[in-house]
């Protein structure tokens, strides 16, 4: 939450007791700036124009007051959210799941294109009462009557812009269109192109106006990276990380209270001195777990956002936020801990491919980029870890009495006449226990990031399954802008939803290199649909989207495009649509 100079807190606005209780849950303490203007407009049913950068805290500005103000025991809904995209729409759908925790009885569903209509027919039969959607899928339930709302309190427009640069805004209009005469409405945009203003224009009631502006900014002393890795890969990551990277002490951001735990008993049982602090913990524990990661005799913390607060040790000269925090200003307070009083600090990012998202929003809100990094190869990773294994060694020899097992050693020798220097590497062979000191290079996950010089990169040419709809066969393509026309995957996505007419939800992973990028689209994406790709253009410059293939699969920057030519042979057509399926990808058949 947003640290402006302001004493009011949550308690102030009349909130009910069950939401104030989830607020102490996670550790918010004061409404950020967009919070304190909009909770008791929209608390005292006003309509409100909310124009905030995402980031701001604007999902708790309404979710907080208009769950609060839901009938628990009319089980219809009560509350429709609209959002952009799928990832809006599910991250707003847990965000009130969560703010609803002490709210016996209370459900909220997401619904979006890709995802099967059975899985959210069940419970809108069932009956919930607020639905947070992207604006076809909404718009498709109403036409089939599965979505009422009759009994809708409260709509909520969540980045209108966005909307209107996706080309969802006729969607939008006609669902508003539906929507009961009393009814309340908070239209949420970063910018306020005059079309959003004429849509408010049209269906708000007199609102009131709530402008924000960002001043969320990181140390300049924090040198910021990011490592693209998510679920059973993280825990490796961050093992190789920790053995090559030169810290003193070392801050780690989780979560959740079990998490913190979890992680530090796996770091501890892979040599590191490592210990938790979270809500759980006892004060008096929790200040001598500090004082001993201050006296140097613990080296790494792992924490959660609210046992951290107040946390002030001059010996932290990293920040690893393992689970990406949930809004750009928590990031900003957790690698705040390093880089203090003109110290250097290390602050380092590990992103899940689905939360690519809230890295760019970070980057905007923070105004600095956050680097890619990559992690060390298996030759840097064993040349530290020899150096690790020799020092143990001096410190054992200089610190250590070694009498009985010289004893020991030589009473071996003698009996059976056995070179010391083989005693010795069996010993150390008995130290390192199970894990091999040295690994192999196909060990690593390494990734393969493209740069400014000749050498070639490698890309996989399979593509990723939709995470929603894995029964989709996918097929990865490669466009001919990157990171050097300053493109971002937003860019890519609305030019191939608008101009191809393909519902986002059928859009699978892009990826920015610095000479061009892929992009994952369905396999029966018709002819028709490629054609118009080709000529597309982002940024004034032509997609030329073309098939990666095995013989296509490596390139260097300013390499031929003549070696991602199409495998025509494969897959002869003749410019028809293969089948009825190829129809399902258009927005204006199924709409996210």
């Amino acid at each position: 939450m947003s640290e402006h100079a302001s004493s009011i807190t949550f308690n102030s606005f009349g909130l009910s007791k069950e939401i104030i209780k989830v607020l102490d849950d996670v550790g918010y303490e004061t409404p950020s700036a967009i919070q304190e203007q909009c909770i008791p407009h929209l608390l005292d049913g006003h309509d409100v124009i909310g124009q905030a950068q995402t980031g701001t805290g604007k999902t708790a500005a309404f979710s907080l007051p208009l769950i609060d103000r839901i009938d628990i025991s009319n089980n219809q809904v009560q509350l429709l959210v609209l959002a952009p995209t799928r990832e809006l729409a599910i991250q707003v759908s847990e965000a009130i799941q969560t703010y609803s925790r002490h709210l016996k009885g209370f459900h909220v569903l997401p619904i979006y294109g890709g995802q099967s209509y059975d899985v959210q027919l069940r419970p809108l039969k069932r009956g919930v009462h607020a639905v947070v959607g992207t604006p076809g899928r909404v718009m498709d339930h109403l036409k089939r009557g599965t979505l009422k709302l009759n009994s809708l309190k409260a709509l909520v427009l969540d980045e209108a812009d966005e909307m209107l640069r996706m080309g969802f805004i006729d969607d939008v209009k006609w669902v508003m269109e539906k929507l009961p005469k009393e009814r309340q409405i908070a239209l949420f945009s970063a910018t306020m192109p005059d079309v959003i203003r004429r849509v408010a224009e049209k269906f708000l009631n007199n609102p009131k106006i709530v402008k924000v502006k960002t001043k969320t900014a990181t140390a300049m002393t924090i040198s910021q990276r990011y490592w693209l890795v998510g679920g059973v890969h993280k825990l490796d990551a961050l093992t190789r990380i920790l053995e090559v990277e030169s810290f003193d002490a070392l801050l780690i951001f989780v979560r959740t209270k079990t998490a913190t735990v979890d992680l530090a008993e796996k770091l501890s049982a892979r040599g590191f001195t490592a210990e938790a602090i979270n809500g759980d913990i006892a004060q008096n524990q929790r200040e001598r777990i500090i004082q001993q990661l201050k006296n140097g005799k613990i080296d790494i913390l792992i924490a959660t956002d609210v046992a951290a607060r107040g946390l002030d040790v001059e010996r932290i000269s990293h920040v690893v936020n393992y689970d990406i925090p949930q809004d750009p200003e928590s990031y900003v307070h957790r690698i705040g801990r390093t880089g203090r009083a003109g110290r250097e600090g290390k602050a380092i990012l590990f992103v899940a491919p689905r939360e690519r998202r809230m890295l760019k929003t970070i980057e905007r809100i923070t105004r600095q980029p956050i680097d890619p990094m990559m992690l060390p190869s298996a030759k840097i990773i064993n040349e530290q870890r020899v150096i690790n294994f020799k020092q143990r060694i001096t410190n054992t020899l200089e610190n250590q009495d070694l009498t009985i097992f010289e004893e020991l050693v030589s009473s071996y020798q003698a009996e059976h006449e056995v070179d010391a220097f083989k005693i010795a590497s069996s010993l150390a062979l008995m130290a390192q226990g199970t894990e091999p000191l040295l690994l192999n290079e196909k060990e690593i996950n390494q990734p393969k990031f493209d740069s400014d010089n000749k050498n070639k990169i490698s890309i996989s040419i399979k593509a990723d399954p939709l995470k929603d709809n894995p029964s989709i066969q996918m097929r990865r393509y490669r466009i001919s802008v990157g990171r050097k026309d300053n493109i971002k995957p937003g860019n890519i996505l609305g030019a191939i939803a608008n101009e191809a007419e393909i519902s986002s939800a059928f859009i699978g992973a892009i990826q920015i290199f610095q000479d061009f990028s892929t992009v994952d689209l369905p396999d029966e994406m018709p002819k028709e649909t490629l054609a118009i790709l080709k000529n597309t253009r982002v940024y004034d410059k032509k997609l030329n989207i073309e098939e990666l293939s095995e013989k296509n699969n490596s390139t260097a920057p300013r390499e031929s495009k003549s070696h991602f030519k199409r495998e025509h042979s494969k897959r002869k057509g003749n410019g028809k649509p293969r089948s009825n399926r190829d129809k399902k990808f258009s927005r204006s058949r199924s709409r996210k």
